[in-house]
């Protein structure tokens, strides 16, 4: 199988999100400890294929995913997914990595080739752990573990193998820190809460409310067929259905807490989570061909980055993960709508704080409110927690599948995709109901 490599000559094509598969988010060294990112990512891949039948000639024309936290083994991630899954082993595949926007940057990737005639059907996907993080070598030990490599004798080996010293075997713990300021994602939250005057009271409503939504998109059976039970999980492991604001209340502060105002918590702060989701897109004409309904169509996406510190190395003006503030209204802008033309909103949930605050930005920058009731009614991931690269393919297909059903939307009606990412990025999409 291979894509052709030729543009339609035509008007692009249309792109359908079909469904999705992903598995149980699971807390970091918790039940997925001992799972690499291959491993996860194929059993998610696995679910999809055994759903839509895509084997054999039925089969897809490329698999693109990736992962934030990747071993040197990883350097094919892809690739390896699909050789370990029941895919045809004939499908291409190549890796993509845009921090916490790979999983939405994968869907994007695929589309475009769907839209151009290079593909009828393609599957995006992600898979992180962090139970499983690399450790880096010390700099020094691996300069001379290098040179005992090309030494020419026995003896010179040894000489090179000497110069080894007890410190040059503590690991490089990873670091959850911008390089840009040594900051952690969570302190640069907490910096744009304060600069945007977030209450702890409206973060533990909206981390409430995304536990009771998650809760109830699985007791009602909405989420049976995107998530695929693995290793004894059935649902989300950081869903707690009874959790509340006066629950939420009780948590101490972690971020910021170096100013008397604190208020982000683990309760309203996604937790460190390992998972594996994936998303089928296709044409039109393959859907019909292969007797499957789209869902929903992918109609329009931006990316945006922002200058998030200033020359001392602190943070700027505009928050880590406050792209989609800009990217969204260019979206919208380029695609003549407003706020008020969606039916849903999907609003990645890194931290309470952060939605809060891009929210509140839209409406500096002219866009209308969102109506709270509309705003990630299956939850998000302060429920699921956040796998980094699965992110955007959980989203996406939830997304699509609330849009088919959701009563009272017409063919057309619209939802908002916006996905914050480090490194001062992010990653928006539109989609439309089927």
């Amino acid at each position: 199988m291979s894509s052709n490599g030729l543009m339609s000559a035509g008007p692009p094509r249309r792109v359908a999100v079909i469904g999705g598969s992903r598995i149980p988010f699971a807390r970091s060294d918790g039940p997925y400890a001992d799972c690499s990112n291959q491993e996860m990512l194929s059993a998610a891949l696995d679910g999809l294929v055994e759903r839509y039948g895509l084997t054999g000639e039925r089969g897809v024309g490329e698999f693109v995913a990736g992962a934030v936290l990747k071993h040197s083994r990883d350097f094919n991630l892809a690739r390896e997914t699909v050789l370990g899954s029941r895919l045809d082993p004939r499908t291409p595949a190549y890796d993509i990595q845009q921090a916490c926007g790979t999983g939405l940057q994968a869907v994007i990737s695929v589309a475009n080739k769907i839209a151009l005639g290079q593909l009828d059907a393609g599957v995006a996907g992600g898979a992180d752990t962090a139970s499983d993080a690399p450790l880096g070598v010390n700099d020094e030990l691996r300069r001379i573990l290098l040179a005992a490599r090309r030494a020419k004798t026995p003896m010179d080996r040894l000489k090179e193998i000497a110069r080894v010293r007890p410190r040059h075997l503590v690991p490089e713990i990873p670091r959850n820190a911008e390089p840009r300021t040594g900051l952690s994602m969570g302190e640069h939250a907490a910096h744009t809460a304060r600069e945007w005057g977030i209450s702890r009271h409206e973060q533990d409503v909206l981390a409430a409310t995304s536990h009771r939504n998650l809760a109830t998109a699985y007791d009602s059976g909405f989420l049976h067929d995107l998530v695929v039970p693995f290793r004894g999980l059935a649902r989300d492991q950081n869903l707690r259905p009874g959790t509340s604001t006066h629950k939420l209340a009780e948590l101490e502060p972690v971020f910021g807490t170096g100013e008397p105002d604190a208020t982000m918590t683990p309760g309203n702060s996604t937790p460190l989570t390992d998972g594996a989701a994936t998303v089928l897109l296709a044409s039109e004409e393959w859907a019909e061909r292969h007797g499957l309904r789209p869902l929903a169509y992918l109609t329009a996406y931006e990316t945006g980055a922002v200058s998030f510190f200033d020359e001392d190395g602190r943070p700027g003006e505009d928050g880590l993960l406050m792209a989609p503030a800009y990217a969204v209204p260019r979206m919208l802008e380029r695609a003549g709508l407003g706020i008020e033309d969606f039916e849903l909103f999907e609003i990645h949930e890194a931290f309470a704080s952060q939605v809060l605050a891009t929210l509140a930005a839209w409406e500096k920058r002219g866009l209308a409110p969102v109506d709270r009731d509309r705003l990630n009614v299956a939850g998000s991931s302060l429920a699921t927690g956040h796998p980094f690269a699965a992110t955007g393919a959980r989203i996406v297909a939830t997304l699509a599948k609330l849009l088919a059903q959701r009563d009272g939307a017409e063919p057309g009606s619209r939802g908002l995709v916006s996905v914050c990412a480090a490194g001062g990025q992010g990653v928006t999409a539109v989609l439309e109901k089927a």
